[in-house]
């Protein structure tokens, strides 16, 4: 699936740190940015996590939802929550998806062409990368771009 702009978010189901979600619900009225990371306790994805951690509360006032996304299971992220927290300074306190089976990476389109998916090495499973955002239900499809301005997307 390609996502372009005005298209919705495809719509799932999954495990996080905060329980299972429906991510539309989750989202509800408001607006929501789902982030990935393609693997937990990576220098680079620590240091985001922590940095959107602390700024969650100038989310919060926006009516926006932060929620990470890893390609290892939910089960890993209580560790790493630990360690964010310690590096970091900022407690992680927004849901992390566990996508091991790679059901949110491939909806979404966040692995690379020769990604072999669902492998259990570490060597071989796949990164997951992407920044989306998800506009509110009343806002969608308010967004008309000229041919002009899509061409400098």
């Amino acid at each position: 699936m390609s996502l372009r702009i005005n298209s919705a978010a495809p719509n799932f189901t999954a495990e996080t740190t905060e329980g299972k979600i429906d991510f539309h619900q989750c989202i509800g009225n408001g607006w929501a940015i789902l982030f990935s990371h393609p693997k937990d306790f990576t220098p680079v994805c620590t240091t985001e996590l922590g940095y959107m951690a602390g700024l969650k509360s100038e989310f919060d006032k926006r009516n926006c939802k932060i929620i990470g996304l890893s390609v290892d299971p939910v089960g890993n992220h209580a560790r790493w929550v630990k360690d964010i927290e310690e590096t970091q300074g900022h407690l992680v306190n927004y849901p992390m998806i566990g996508d091991p089976e790679l059901k949110v990476a491939k909806l979404y389109d966040m692995l690379p062409d020769e990604a072999l998916g669902g492998q259990d090495s570490r060597r071989q499973r796949p990164s997951a990368r992407g920044v989306l955002h998800q506009p509110r239900q009343e806002d969608q499809g308010d967004v008309d771009l000229s041919d002009d301005q899509r061409a400098q997307l």
